[in-house]
């Protein structure tokens, strides 16, 4: 990466693929690390992404293993909504700071990460211009889960975001449960595409990657003509 900048604003670290000066009207990437890792474990793949994107690849803010955590999880994987929830209020609020800068934002979670940016759409489907979600699950919020009506999911469903979710059927970590409620409710909410990959464990494989790429290119960046 010619271009390798590192930025603290008040609660996410933010690892950047353009100085400053030369991000204004460019196509921001949000990308938002697993469970245990950190800002620079998604990085690695940012020269293999369009790159008419600025990358801003954020550090999660609750220290976690090895690296960071989103928000926490029990050994049975099960977690808090409301946690789910503060931490979405908090990455919105830094997306809003810098949106300004940028033609449109699009996130790209991967595993709890994949959490928090589908909670991130369904909190302000309006924001965004599209979702890359991997080896991940949406967080179930039902009825008097959503008594708050943090989750707009009429919204977002009426307006078919469109979203890319690459998965491996045998992956060891994410119990089943969470990926059936995440199948449901990603074609129920969202303009879909599904794609599943063999002997990719919980990980990102290079066709998956290129898989990405072209969802990118069609549907957030400008047509050619």
């Amino acid at each position: 990466m010619e271009h390798m900048t590192e930025q603290t604003v008040d609660a996410p670290t933010v690892l950047w693929s353009r100085p400053e000066s030369e991000r204004a009207g460019t196509p921001l990437l949000v990308m938002l690390h697993g469970y245990g890792s950190h800002e620079h474990d998604l990085f690695g793949i940012v020269d293999s992404l369009p790159s008419a994107f600025t990358v801003a690849s954020l550090r999660a803010p609750e220290p976690a293993g090895p690296g960071f955590a989103w928000f926490g999880l029990r050994t049975d994987m099960s977690f808090s909504l409301d946690a789910v929830k503060d931490t979405t209020r908090e990455v919105a609020e830094w997306i809003d700071s810098v949106r300004e800068q940028h033609s449109s934002v699009t996130l790209f979670g991967f595993s709890q990460g994949m959490c928090v940016a589908t909670s991130l759409i369904r909190h302000r489907p309006a924001d965004y211009a599209a979702v890359v979600a991997l080896s991940g699950f949406v967080a179930r919020a039902e009825g008097e889960d959503n008594a708050d009506g943090f989750f707009a999911d009429d919204q977002l469903a009426a307006r078919k975001l469109p979203l890319f979710w690459g998965r491996d059927q045998e992956d060891p970590v994410i119990p089943a449960e969470a990926v059936e409620y995440s199948n449901a409710w990603l074609r129920e909410n969202t303009n879909l595409t599904k794609v599943l990959y063999s002997n990719m464990g919980h990980g990102i494989l290079p066709q998956e990657l290129a898989h990405v790429t072209e969802f990118l290119r069609f549907t957030v960046l400008p047509k050619p003509g």
